[in-house]
């Protein structure tokens, strides 16, 4: 029992299909707080130990836990083009200080079908001259699409990097209409 009077796992994931490939999604009581692209068995194993040594508890796969189930449900939505936002609860719990206050402002800042750049989301925090940063806190966002790093870019024009590879930020920024679909 913890400390709210509720039994039972205190951390929960599913896989889900997306339009991007298999997505792991893991929640606390406190919300959403992973996202985790490619989630074949084996990436899908190591963000389960990844999870247990940052939050102390073992998650359990549990796709009916209801602020799992939801975040699934918004996940499944955007995919299929029929979201353009989140509004899960999300747990904050993976990333502190500057990333987390870039994080913040991305996902209140930056809505579906526009981008930002490295340098614009750093001056939107007070940090101007931080795109450097800025570009790290992406590689450490633990929510990605529903943080959308995947919309930030390079002033110059440039896609810029992404954890879930350019292939993948190509086609989420094409799903949303930034991009042109890929041929191929």
């Amino acid at each position: 029992m913890d400390s709210q009077g509720q039994v039972g796992p205190r951390v929960v994931w599913a896989v889900v299909g997306s339009g991007v490939g298999p997505l792991l999604l893991a929640a606390t009581r406190g919300g959403l707080v992973n996202v985790v692209f490619h989630a074949t068995d084996s990436v899908r194993r190591g963000a389960v130990e990844r999870l247990t040594s940052r939050l102390g508890a073992e998650p359990v796969e549990a796709p009916g836990d209801p602020v799992l189930a939801e975040a699934i449900c918004q996940v499944e939505a955007y995919f299929a083009g029929e979201r353009r936002g989140f509004d899960v609860p999300l747990d904050w719990s993976l990333v502190s200080g500057f990333n987390r206050e870039v994080l913040r402002e991305l996902a209140s800042g930056v809505p579906y079908g526009t981008v930002v750049g490295y340098g614009d989301l750093a001056r939107r925090v007070g940090q101007p001259g931080a795109a450097q940063a800025v570009g790290m806190s992406m590689g450490a966002n633990p929510l990605p699409v529903v943080v959308p790093c995947h919309r930030v870019v390079e002033s110059g024009g440039g896609i810029g990097g992404f954890g879930g590879g350019l292939e993948t930020k190509r086609k989420l920024l094409a799903l949303e209409g930034v991009l042109p679909e890929p041929l191929f």
